[in-house]
């Protein structure tokens, strides 16, 4: 998925491909610390004492502040931990927001081609246009914050697995006339199965109370 040019005082963002970014740390503990802390601190708060205009600024986050701020807090955390998810959950929103109308084409391609409940669970409407998904990871990431947040980690990891079918599905068709867009397919369709896993294995350990 390619990036769109944006203006030097808009926030700076990055495309959905773009799933990890390194950044330098005199003391990896004291990352991992802050990490833990800052993801628990939030939703503990959130969770205690919800409030609509502290959930949309939450949801609307990246949308207002670009992605880095969270990648500086989170990026480096496992992905099966609590900073992990939410990590990996604010990544999937910036993928739809930034590219709605590909992935709407991979979640209807993911859709008739995935055999599985998937579909139900992530719960889009049918069909499901660019609009639609982007009110659905919305309302999936709002539903971290004042729902019951395995059911959100399993809605995302659902949502993930109809996408990657479909990245998948159409990768095929491109393996003969465009190997380098299907290479990009591919690859895509293997990260959000990745993604999927870990969301999954994250609702897990919550329901566990061993998510941290």
């Amino acid at each position: 998925m390619s990036s769109a040019s944006r203006d030097f005082h808009k926030p700076v963002r990055r495309p959905g491909e773009t799933f990890d970014r390194a950044f330098a740390a005199e003391d990896p503990a004291e990352v991992s610390r802050v990490a833990h802390a800052t993801a628990s601190a939030l939703l503990t708060r959130v969770r205690t004492e919800p409030s609509d205009d502290v959930l949309e600024r939450l949801v609307g986050f990246t949308d207002a502040h670009g992605i880095d701020t969270i990648a500086e807090l989170w990026s480096r955390s496992p992905a099966r931990s609590l900073p992990g998810a939410l990590w990996r959950l604010y990544l999937l929103q910036l993928m739809i927001h930034d590219d709605a109308r590909t992935s709407a084409l991979l979640y209807e391609r993911g859709r008739d081609a995935v055999a599985s409940a998937d579909d139900l669970v992530a719960g889009a409407p049918n069909p499901a246009g660019p609009d639609e998904l982007v009110q659905l990871i919305d309302t999936i990431l709002r539903g971290v914050f004042e729902g019951d947040f395995a059911v959100a980690l399993d809605r995302a990891a659902s949502f993930c697995r109809v996408q990657a079918s479909g990245a998948a599905d159409l990768a095929d068709d491109y393996d003969d006339t465009e190997p380098e867009r299907a290479s990009v397919l591919t690859t895509r369709a293997l990260r959000l199965s990745t993604y999927a896993e870990d969301l999954s294995a994250c609702a897990g350990l919550w329901r566990r109370d061993a998510l941290a």
